[in-house]
């Protein structure tokens, strides 16, 4: 690796700061949703933030994310994340949905974002892993 790698996200190509922002936006994310603090999270989201889940139609907004994920999270759901790896203002982080009392039936997921210039998470996709 050269000085013009990119140590934030281990990806050869010159630093950006913005993406590197974002991937520590994005961990917080799932910290602060695992620990239910919802002022925490909205802090990291940028105004316009849509979210995007299987199934339901796109939720613009802070206060929509916010409640769709809070909302339609069964209590101590958490967020188990194996890997979070970002480039040029998109982050991608892979993990399990674990809710307690389901005998590990866990859902694995792939969660795509994108970073606002400001550091800010701008957009949310979710894709679920299920059996064929």
């Amino acid at each position: 690796m050269n000085r013009q790698d990119d140590a934030s996200t281990g990806l050869p190509g010159p630093a950006d700061l913005v993406t590197a922002v974002g991937i520590d936006h994005v961990r917080l994310v799932y910290d602060y949703l695992d620990a239910g603090d919802l002022d925490s999270c909205a802090s990291l989201l940028h105004d316009g933030v849509v979210l995007e889940l299987p199934g339901l139609p796109p939720f613009h907004g802070r206060p929509a994310v916010l409640h769709t994920h809070f909302g339609h999270s069964a209590p101590r759901t958490r967020y188990e994340i194996d890997r979070v790896v970002g480039q040029d203002r998109s982050v991608v982080a892979t993990g399990r949905r674990v809710v307690p009392g389901t005998d590990g039936q866990d859902l694995r997921f792939v969660d795509v974002f994108t970073i606002a210039d400001d550091g800010m998470v701008l957009s949310c996709t979710r894709y679920y892993h299920v059996a064929p």
